[in-house]
């Protein structure tokens, strides 16, 4: 499996652009993001979300799904984010927040009959650029460690990381991570909003 090494700060588009292709050919790639590096895939592509979810032992008629985005703008498109859930998620966003919302029809067959659809706007520019140069959301599902020092987690991700080659088409090392999950905050009632998990973020 193919490693590319992009910072925040200074991205490497030309890297970018190779998984963005990786993405867009129906790949799942690893990757970045403010809390975990995470497995992800095109958010619309039907037969890549079935890819990661056999790859994670995850069953979509059962367990949460969330989706990664660039921004509120393109958030806006795959989630129903009303007036008062939309002034919550500018508060905190980006950052370690995963808010959950009723899914729009955009999304394909594996959101079908859900209720719900987790949000995620990252405070990580390699995580945000991904999603704004494939145009569209990925599917993220966290690779999680049991270590709390980020060093550490860091090697035992990429180790991880490694344990899935050959069904992951390359991975982004962007150095350490928080390794503190996000916090969850319900969002479907907008009106009576709930914190399902704390994170490591103040939520506004």
């Amino acid at each position: 499996m193919k490693s590319l090494r992009i910072y925040p700060g200074n991205i490497n588009m030309r890297f970018i652009e190779e998984a963005v292709e990786a993405l867009e050919a129906g790949n799942p790639i690893i990757y970045p993001t403010d809390t975990y590096y995470a497995i992800g895939c095109d958010a619309t592509n039907q037969r890549a979300i079935e890819r990661v979810c056999r790859l994670k032992d995850i069953d979509p008629r059962r367990q949460h799904l969330a989706i990664l985005c660039a921004d509120m703008s393109q958030a806006a498109k795959f989630a129903r984010i009303d007036n008062r859930a939309f002034e919550i998620m500018r508060r905190n966003l980006p950052g370690a927040v995963t808010f959950i919302l009723p899914p729009a029809t955009t999304l394909p067959k594996a959101f079908k009959g859900r209720k719900e659809v987790g949000v995620r706007i990252p405070d990580d520019d390699v995580a945000r650029c991904l999603a704004e140069e494939l145009g569209r959301p990925l599917l993220t599902t966290s690779i999680v460690t049991d270590s709390l020092d980020s060093d550490d987690c860091h090697l035992a991700m990429m180790e991880i990381a490694d344990s899935y080659s050959p069904d992951v088409a390359l991975t982004i090392d962007s150095g350490p991570r928080s390794c503190i999950p996000s916090a969850i905050v319900d969002l479907t009632d907008s009106s009576s909003p709930v914190i399902l998990r704390e994170g490591a973020v103040d939520l506004d």
